[in-house]
């Protein structure tokens, strides 16, 4: 059963645009992680992501028990390889870098997970994952090997997400990349909206309400944040930046 993912599509239904909150393991502590959760819920977000480009801690199973204990938000993996797999999520983003050119991303480490996957019996979603250039190189460039979508061609993106969506996957993500310099442009988010009718998600760079805002009035249909969060600990940044996503489409 698709729970999870129906979530998603209720979300974008309902609210019209969907809140979620990013946790890096190896960024906040275990007991940071929590509160970030906490937090997230409080603030009005709808889903929580938990992953990221690296794995160092050995605490993932631990974070995701001791989350799931305190927050009744779904919980979904956003893995940055096979290691970040555990049966203590709700689901995971099966993701391939349609953006890129390898083959291990576009389906080697989809290979090596699927059995896994099956095993802990967790929710897959389909993802279709694009990096867009954010202005400098990030860990998910890096790590990949792969160029990001030049970010002042927008029809290239619409390209890649429409394929993504031909070949059959639940949602398209368009990131910047952890700590982005420069969020997704405006206009290369609308051109995507344009193309493809599946939900979009939209993360990397945006670190106010007024660019979350303009992201989902552009199109975007969920809106990612996490490093912002982690870098500063006010508790109304995290209302506003809800209210803001919430508030686009429903007044």
């Amino acid at each position: 059963m698709m729970r999870v993912y129906q979530h998603f599509l209720r979300t974008a239904e309902t609210k019209k645009a969907g809140f979620i909150v990013l946790i890096d393991p190896d960024k906040v502590s275990l007991k940071e992680g929590v509160q970030l959760a906490v937090r997230s819920e409080q603030a009005g977000a709808d889903i929580l992501f938990v992953g990221g480009s690296l794995l160092f801690t050995n605490e993932l199973d631990a974070l995701l028990t001791a989350i799931k204990k305190e927050v009744t938000l779904p919980v979904v993996l956003f893995p940055g390889g096979v290691n970040q797999i555990s049966k203590k999520a709700d689901a995971i983003l099966f993701m391939s870098l349609i953006s890129g050119r390898s083959a291990e991303y576009l389906i080697g480490e989809q290979v090596k997970g699927a059995p896994l996957i099956k095993r802990a019996g967790l929710e897959p979603i389909s993802v279709g994952y694009m990096l867009i250039e954010s202005g400098r190189p990030t860990t998910a460039q890096f790590m990949s090997g792969t160029f990001p979508i030049p970010r002042h061609k927008p029809e290239i993106a619409a390209a890649h997400a429409l394929a993504g969506e031909f070949l059959g996957m639940k949602l398209i993500y368009m990131d910047g990349g952890s700590g982005a310099e420069q969020s997704v442009p405006e206009r290369m988010i609308g051109a995507v909206r344009k193309y493809v009718s599946i939900p979009l998600i939209v993360g990397g760079g945006i670190r106010t309400p007024e660019s979350a805002e303009k992201k989902v009035k552009a199109g975007a249909n969920f809106i990612v944040t996490g490093t912002i969060f982690e870098q500063k600990k006010d508790p109304n940044l995290m209302v506003e930046m809800a209210d803001a996503i919430h508030g686009v489409l429903t007044v």
